[in-house]
């Protein structure tokens, strides 16, 4: 009889702990399924959470967590 190794009970980290505070935004649209060219028009728009630094943008990662939990949207 073998023993079970706990790999099971263990939870499994979230894909966003991983990375830095701050995401360029093709790897945000890679992310989330999105094109790079929507991904930037939902950041224009306000409707992908972003910080600009320096004349660039990125997204903030703790702040699509929801989007990639399914919890939240992106208006159409």
């Amino acid at each position: 009889m073998t023993r079970p190794t706990g790999d099971d009970t263990m939870p499994h980290p979230h894909p966003l702990d991983e990375l830095p505070a701050l995401i360029s935004v093709p790897h945000a649209a890679k992310l989330l399924g999105l094109a790079r060219a929507s991904a930037y028009r939902y950041a224009a728009a306000g409707e992908l959470p972003v910080h600009r630094m320096g004349g660039r943008v990125y997204v903030i990662t703790a702040k699509i967590r929801p989007l990639i939990d399914g919890s939240e949207e992106l208006a159409a």
